[in-house]
């Protein structure tokens, strides 16, 4: 496989894990502003199981060798400061 198709493959793989990052904040957020509070069991029901999905989509990818484990292991730490900072936003309303 050449350099070039192997850096493509990586950079797919990144931007997925991506978009399905910004589809747990969507979610949170949406769920946060209509349904419930962070503080409601379903929250966080819907929160851990989010961000343990993600998490095996990352382990998956970087042992495939298309996501390199310090990216993955810092697209989850971005996404949990980012939900955190949603829910200090919504906490403080």
């Amino acid at each position: 496989m050449s350099v070039e198709i192997k850096i493509g493959k990586r950079e797919k793989a990144y931007e997925l894990l991506q978009a399905d990052a910004q589809k747990i904040l969507k979610l949170i957020g949406v769920q946060m502003e209509n349904l419930t509070m962070p503080q409601c069991p379903l929250y966080e029901e819907v929160l851990d199981t989010q961000m343990f999905g993600l998490s095996r989509e990352i382990d998956f990818a970087v042992r495939l060798g298309v996501v390199r484990a310090d990216e993955g292991k810092e697209l989850l730490s971005s996404l949990e400061r980012q939900v955190s900072a949603l829910h200090e936003a919504s906490t403080h309303k």
